[in-house]
């Protein structure tokens, strides 16, 4: 919730109460820059002992509330027809819906079904925007993934509010070059994880379905991010100001012929689903669940976790919750405006995503700006970001570079767990590391594995930089903290 304070200034407030902490741990600068090169400048190497404040991601670090805690207390362990599934089919059936229901062990896993069930060789895939993850599963299954993202989207230095929408003219020419038939679906993800959490409206979303259904080509919503996107829509398009969070995720619902999600996200607990009103579309990934994830009434999920699940679904729909972090993100960005910290503008879902072009001008694409400055603010604040850029991509089949659109060092802000003063020492620390970026140097790497190489690829320091950075922070710091 936002509240005015007596000079005026907004503020998010926590619409929660800390019951239970974890402690957390700050490792002194020397021991910061060790545990980087010991990772090979890989924020996803290094291990939770070393981390302050983790702004890795926020899937699966969102803070659960004391009911689902409770909920999985009580569930049912049976291997086939378990009442926790029931619980979570009625649950999906209210919020989204959905009739028929496919839980799987995470988002991925859907990715994976979607791919086997309907991407054959030479097919091509429109989206408003890939997900890492997304893309490999579509190629390998032998299709082309096609991003139609509007020409707002690449723009970090912007004011529209959905640069989540997808282009319809591009859509338009996609089937006038390709044709319908190899076009197995269209999907939109809530909210473009890659181009900084940005979401779509659903205007775009109502000629997305109209276009996609006259040339009998199905809809699949990613909503990892679905709470998250019908808050931005609530806030952002006009129409609908006065619809509650539930009225929205109706409405967006109503154009999905497929629904998928991460429920590390949204719902705020490990697992996934895949869910639809289409039998047929059913019996398809039906009979392939148990081969890859398990039976229907588990799907590679633990009973525990479907029964938070379904308590989570049913709370997304709280707008306090929806904007939870949507609101912490936005204060984020807006403190790092302040400091002249080049940040993705608007704010959008999921983080807090720094503009490593702008904020590392000296660094060519070919040293992997965003890993590298992920890398460094590390070594200045103990704080793991997650670089996405073009480490994050795939090399092409011939094995040459494929630069990312966007070079971006995301800090996830999960739900419900940081507070204002850790925010704060995090914008002090970029605010630092800003005035030192000339010390920052790029990176090249040392092991690279051929798929995905952003999860266990190690990188190294050009010209000893981290070292240069440390020394720098020792003199402004001292040797503490």
């Amino acid at each position: 919730m936002i509240v005015k304070l007596s000079n005026g200034k907004e503020i998010p407030i926590e619409m929660h109460k800390v019951r239970i902490v974890q402690k957390a741990n700050l490792l002194s600068a020397d021991e910061r820059l060790k545990a980087i090169e010991e990772g090979g400048y890989n924020t996803f190497s290094l291990r939770t002992r070393d981390i302050f404040l983790d702004m890795l991601t926020d899937s699966g670090t969102n803070a659960m509330s004391d009911n689902q805690l409770a909920a999985m207390m009580v569930s049912d362990d049976a291997y086939a027809g378990g009442e926790s599934y029931y619980k979570l089919a009625d649950a999906v059936k209210d919020v989204l819906k959905f009739n028929y229901l496919l839980p799987v062990h995470q988002g991925r896993a859907a990715e994976h079904l979607l791919a086997k069930v309907f991407v054959k060789p030479g097919d091509v895939v429109p989206m408003n925007y890939h997900f890492t993850t997304t893309k490999v599963h579509f190629e390998l299954a032998g299709g082309t993934v096609l991003e139609i993202y509007t020409d707002e989207a690449l723009n970090t230095q912007s004011t529209f509010p959905f640069k989540g929408n997808l282009d319809i003219q591009k859509f338009k020419d996609i089937i006038q070059k390709y044709g319908s038939k190899k076009v197995p679906f269209i999907r939109m993800e809530a909210t473009t994880n890659l181009i900084g959490g940005q979401p779509f409206s659903i205007e775009n979303l109502k000629e997305v379905k109209k276009f996609a259904s006259d040339n009998n080509i199905p809809l699949v919503f990613d909503g990892s991010l679905i709470s998250e996107n019908a808050y931005f829509i609530k806030q952002r398009e006009k129409g609908y100001e006065n619809k509650s969070i539930q009225e929205i995720i109706w409405e967006l619902m109503s154009y999905a012929d497929i629904f998928y999600l991460s429920g590390r996200k949204s719902t705020c607990v490990r697992g996934g689903f895949i869910a639809t009103n289409n039998k047929k579309y059913f019996e398809d990934f039906k009979v392939w669940l148990p081969v890859y994830e398990g039976f229907l009434t588990y799907g590679g999920m633990s009973s525990k976790e479907i029964e938070a699940m379904a308590v989570g679904l049913r709370e997304m729909t709280d707008i306090n919750v929806a904007g939870s972090s949507a609101e912490f993100v936005k204060y984020f960005a807006e403190r790092c405006i302040e400091q002249n910290i080049p940040v993705v503008t608007p704010p959008g879902g999921l983080a807090c995503h720094i503009d490593a072009k702008r904020f590392l001008p000296h660094i060519p694409q070919s040293q992997y700006i965003a890993g590298a400055l992920s890398a460094a603010i590390y070594i200045a604040s103990g704080v793991r970001s997650m670089e996405r850029g073009t480490v994050s991509m795939e090399r092409d089949k011939d094995g040459n570079e494929v630069y990312a659109d966007l070079e971006l060092a995301r800090l996830a802000v999960p739900r419900r767990v940081y507070t204002m003063s850790q925010i704060e020492y995090v914008v002090d620390r970029l605010s630092w590391l800003l005035k030192n970026r000339n010390l920052v140097g790029g990176l090249k790497f040392i092991e690279e594995p051929p798929v995905l190489r952003f999860f266990f690829g190690k990188l190294a320091a050009l010209d000893g930089w981290g070292k240069k950075l440390l020394d720098a922070y020792k003199r402004d710091f001292g040797t503490g903290y």
